[in-house]
């Protein structure tokens, strides 16, 4: 199980995250691609950063909504979804090509990530973004019981699919991630680390209700964007060694 971590998200003069000292600890970088976050020297930055830990890189694209971070929803039609997705990743592999290095997967950002996991029409869109971009790029979405579904539909497109866990959530009896207004939707530290180690040994998490789901995952999403956070990677990373 990799280890994947949102990057390279801040902007101008505005600071968040401890990238660099995160990125020694993770397998895959997902980096802002300047709509919630990142702009283009942070993008080069994150880039050499990366190349320097042998960091796999993928593209962290969002709706265009800096102010908000990517965390508002919006109505856009299939083709602007499209649009969007390829002018992000675009700027992105343009960046890493000149540092030599490939984009491996994408993994959208905030409400785009949320909304590709509940509207069946804007996953599809973003499965038509990345089949139709001219480099084999995997699609990462979120680790769910029916990952299975979500696999198949990709597989007409020949898209693969990386499916991720988030360490640090609680989660419904769904197999879903429990929304962040809800009492206990992030973890402990000791809970998160627990439920890593389930996941890790058992293919597994417990529910908000104590319910034992299984789920399939090649990669888990961690945050480094406080110093408490970086040591939970390093823990999280020794867990899995």
């Amino acid at each position: 199980m990799k280890l994947n971590c949102d990057l390279g998200e801040s902007f101008g003069t505005w600071s968040i995250g401890l990238d660099s000292e995160v990125m020694p600890h993770i397998d895959q970088a997902n980096i802002a691609c300047g709509f919630h976050g990142g702009d283009p020297l942070t993008m080069q930055k994150t880039l050499a950063l990366a190349k320097q830990y042998q960091v796999c890189v993928g593209a962290h694209p969002s709706y265009p909504d800096l102010v908000g971070f990517g965390r508002r929803s919006m109505q856009c039609s299939t083709d602007e979804i499209i649009a969007m997705v390829h002018y992000q990743v675009a700027a992105l592999d343009g960046m890493a090509s000149a540092q030599g290095l490939v984009i491996g997967y994408v993994k959208p950002h905030g409400a785009l990530y949320n909304d590709m996991m509940t509207k069946p029409e804007v996953f599809e869109a973003i499965l038509i973004a990345v089949a139709q971009y001219p480099k084999k790029i995997a699609l990462m979405l979120q680790a769910t019981p029916e990952i299975a579904d979500y696999k198949a539909q990709a597989s007409e497109y020949g898209v693969v699919i990386y499916s991720e866990a988030f360490a640090d959530r609680a989660y419904n009896d769904q197999g879903r991630l429990l929304a962040r207004s809800q009492p206990g939707a992030v973890l402990s530290k000791k809970a998160m680390l627990l439920q890593v180690k389930q996941l890790a040994e058992q293919a597994s998490i417990t529910t908000i209700s104590g319910r034992v789901v299984k789920l399939s995952v090649d990669s888990l999403c961690v945050h480094g964007d406080n110093l408490e956070g970086v040591q939970a990677v390093r823990e999280i990373k020794a867990l899995l060694s």
